[in-house]
């Protein structure tokens, strides 16, 4: 009798990388403005792959997430702190 078993990879699962201006794009934001995030910690997390910085997927949807509110007020509380 034949064993019908799937084999278990040990490969971490594949990300997908872009590179900024594709990132900001995605996230409908300015480029500009997603450098700045980068440069003050704000943004989604980054790699650098040389001298292209890329993000994964994942982590635009994660950080965008994030900063999802439920009303104008709670928005305008975040921009305070």
């Amino acid at each position: 009798m034949i064993s019908m078993k799937t084999p278990i990879s040990t490969s971490p699962p594949e990300q997908h990388f872009i590179r900024t201006r594709a990132a900001a794009h995605y996230l409908s934001i300015g480029k500009s403005t997603l450098d700045k995030y980068r440069l003050t910690g704000e943004g989604p997390r980054f790699s650098k792959l040389g001298r292209s910085v890329v993000y994964a997927l994942a982590d635009l949807d994660s950080w965008a997430a994030s900063r999802a509110v439920s009303s104008t007020s709670e928005a305008d509380a975040r921009l305070r702190r």
